[in-house]
């Protein structure tokens, strides 16, 4: 089909972001659009549409009367309800443009609901019931996890997680109650350092899929997967950071002025909305410390792995892959 006047040309690549991933500001405006909460309120045929318009565009069909702009607009909600790699419609909650408003309820009342063992095991509970949901909607790759692997996961996270906070509980009840604000945090670190590497043990077992820079699908590396599993985990502690150190110093303060003294319910809101704030700029800006398509030199990977790539495509030196959110 021919480009007529005015209609877009076929050469956009809508396969990468818009923006220069090889720049942390370039990632970071990625992530910003990719993790909107706007984009949970559009509708299932305003998905269907963006979906057309991005796949016929990929087939080289160019919706009629179509901007640039509304090209670079259908892709970015396209991503932000399906998974780049098996295409099916990720559910709502484990999207990331869910991240910050789910985030943000569950932190805040984690935050403030510290004080109580009851509430203490729900909030963490609650929270890696839906860590569960996020890793297993944002796995890398299109390997299958088994029903059985994440019942492992998700219990081991989980238990990991109430047992970090119980006993760092325990140990602070001598100590300022400052340092007793801190414990969720620490608790939600231990938990992504067992929940993510075991939602994503497939990965560890098989490797990830890794290509050369023209997409080209070289082989599976477990070396890759390690890389990139590692990267993930530290980009999640990062993001907990400062909506979890931050609010707590805030509050610290405000719960011993007379104002929150006689309005004790204004807490929780209170937190929650704090936290909200410094998620909507952490999300995004600590899901862009590494880039989405991370590299590997082949001199690192798998000896098996280096020698076929060797083999086959001698001129590669660098291979890339999904490393996951």
């Amino acid at each position: 089909m021919e480009s007529k006047m005015g209609e877009l040309p076929l050469d956009i690549n809508i396969q990468e972001p818009r923006w220069d991933q090889s720049t942390f500001l370039g990632r970071a405006r990625h992530f910003f659009t990719v993790t909107d909460p706007r984009n949970l309120l559009l509708s299932a045929a305003q998905l269907e549409t963006s979906r057309n318009i991005v796949q016929n565009y990929r087939a080289g069909v160019v919706t009629p009367g179509i901007t640039e702009d509304q090209l670079w607009r259908a892709k970015y909600v396209y991503d932000s309800a399906f998974h780049p790699d098996t295409g099916e419609k990720v559910v709502l909650i484990g999207r990331m443009s869910a991240q910050v408003p789910m985030n943000m309820t569950i932190t805040g009342c984690m935050l403030t609901f510290y004080r109580k063992t009851p509430t203490v095991v729900f909030w963490q509970w609650v929270n890696q019931s839906f860590n569960a949901i996020v890793n297993y909607s944002n796995r890398s790759g299109d390997t299958p996890i088994t029903v059985r692997q994440l019942g492992t996961a998700y219990v081991s996270a989980t238990t990991g997680a109430v047992a970090t906070a119980l006993g760092l509980k325990s140990l602070t009840k001598h100590l300022p109650p400052l340092v007793g604000r801190f414990v969720p945090f620490a608790a939600v670190a231990a938990a992504n350092c067992i929940n993510i590497p075991l939602m994503r043990q497939r990965e560890l077992q098989v490797g990830i899929p890794v290509a050369d820079e023209a997409g080209q699908r070289l082989g599976y590396s477990v070396t890759a997967a390690k890389q990139g599993i590692f990267q993930v985990v530290i980009s999640r502690i990062c993001m907990a950071i400062p909506a979890m150190a931050i609010p707590p110093l805030i509050m610290d303060t405000l719960e011993k002025k007379d104002f929150l003294k006689r309005r004790p319910w204004l807490g929780a809101p209170l937190q929650v909305g704090l936290v909200g704030f410094c998620l909507v700029f952490a999300t995004p800006l600590c899901c862009a410390l590494f880039p989405q398509k991370s590299s590997i030199n082949v001199s690192k990977l798998e000896p098996e792995l280096r020698a076929q790539i060797h083999e086959q495509n001698p001129s590669v030196a660098v291979v890339y892959y999904n490393k996951g959110l």
